[in-house]
């Protein structure tokens, strides 16, 4: 029976982006519970082992309970007022000095996908006056949401409950809770699932089709889908026809991408390309769920994208049940602060700075160990540890060392936590 100190509070799990909604039973000021909320549309109350071990998190003894700074390279425990009180007296300073570009914020995977953490890490750096917000996201899967918005201007969805799930590289039985929830709630009526992995996944057992395509090879598989759709009239004539710009030029440019071709390169025969090309085609609904390691990060993985999304606009599956869907979404924009400088690697990377950086503004994270000290000189980590999360971790750990101020804000005593200056805990 419960207390009459208790009460159950609806809210959502943030350990990864997917963010299910989650009950929480809060007992004299602590959670003894936490469960799957049953009326939520993503997760229908089931969580995930992360999700259910929720609480192992919020209470482990390990977390870091006050601000800390480093003194002689031990830790020394300080006051939140003398903590915020150094560290703005010495960004003051610097800022002085040296201008405000000389400050950059990183952010981690939930950092950016907690749309309140980043709007207001987004204002803070505003406020100072520093473009510099770097994070995962410019080597993460923000190249599908680039290769979208330059496709449609906004960035679509994938819908869950469909016909036919393309398994693209993706394997949500160990990393998309959600989809495997809905694809294990729609096989039994009737959708099918295609899996294009060089790796035999265990939903492989129960696809229509498996394809072991080559590693690095999907932008020439989706080439040839598109001459097979477009060649024998598959397409979806009547949306092209209203909703589309350039099909005229995409007719010559797949005629050369024969599925003969494309079984050289991909190792995939011509008749099973020709097969997936008409099941996709056909398909009452279809979705493509693309991987973020194998689409996302690799040399292709902008134009890997936009192949996707071709396919998924010639075969009529954008805005319909079972496609891919532009719904509308909460802004939190006037949280921000915008300012006209421009950040780091805007000139090495200048599609990724023109489409994603521009706005807010975003810099290029992979710039930042060569930016230090000449550019930067002080970092603020919040919710990441890129000291051994980044490629070539050992450029960001070096970088790091020689900067004149390092803050890192997080719940653990991270590898980055451990070369910062001062140490400020985060809640949760």
């Amino acid at each position: 029976m419960e207390n009459t100190n208790s009460k159950w509070v609806a809210t959502d799990c943030t350990i990864c982006y997917h963010s299910c909604g989650m009950n929480v039973l809060v007992e004299g000021g602590r959670i003894t519970k936490v469960e799957g909320l049953k009326d939520h549309p993503l997760n229908h109350g089931w969580l995930c082992p992360k999700g259910e071990k929720a609480m192992d998190m919020v209470y482990h003894p390990d977390r870091l309970k006050y601000p800390q700074k480093k003194v002689n390279g031990k830790w020394v425990r300080l006051t939140w007022d003398d903590a915020l009180s150094e560290i703005g007296d010495k960004l003051q300073r610097m800022k002085k000095e040296f201008g405000p570009e000389i400050l950059s914020i990183f952010s981690g995977s939930i950092g950016v996908e907690n749309f309140e953490m980043m709007e207001l890490a987004q204002r803070f750096k505003g406020a100072f006056g520093t473009p510099n917000f770097i994070s995962v996201e410019g080597i993460c899967y923000r190249m599908r949401i680039r290769a979208r918005q330059m496709t449609f201007g906004k960035y679509p969805v994938e819908e869950k409950d469909t016909k036919l799930y393309v398994l693209w590289g993706h394997n949500p039985e160990q990393s998309d809770f959600p989809l495997n929830l809905a694809i294990q709630e729609n096989l039994p009526k009737g959708s099918k699932i295609v899996v294009i992995d060089p790796k035999r996944i265990p939903l492989a057992e129960k696809a229509e089709m498996f394809l072991p395509i080559r590693p690095g090879t999907d932008g020439a598989l989706a080439l040839a889908l598109m001459h097979v759709i477009i060649k024998e009239n598959l397409y979806d004539r009547e949306f092209v026809e209203k909703w589309t710009h350039g099909f005229d030029k995409l007719v010559p440019h797949i005629e050369p991408y024969t599925p003969e071709w494309a079984e050289k390169i991909t190792w995939i025969s011509a008749g099973d390309i020709r097969k997936l090309a008409r099941l996709f085609a056909k398909a009452e609904s279809a979705s493509i769920f693309q991987g973020t390691n194998t689409q996302d990060q690799t040399a292709n993985g902008t134009q890997n994208s936009r192949a996707f999304a071709v396919l998924q606009i010639i075969t009529g599956n954008i805005n319909n049940p079972g496609g891919w869907v532009i719904s509308p979404r909460l802004s939190l924009t006037g949280l921000g602060i915008n300012t006209d400088r421009t950040p780091i690697g805007a000139e090495d990377y200048s599609l990724f700075y023109e489409i994603w950086g521009r706005k807010s503004p975003y810099g290029q994270v992979m710039c930042f160990p060569e930016s230090v000290p000449k550019v930067i000189k002080a970092l603020i980590v919040t919710g990441g540890n890129p000291a051994v999360s980044m490629p070539d971790s050992n450029a960001f750990r070096e970088a790091m060392k020689k900067l004149e101020l390092l803050v890192v804000l997080d719940l653990f005593m991270t590898e980055t936590a451990e070369l910062a200056h001062y140490v400020l805990p985060g809640c949760t």
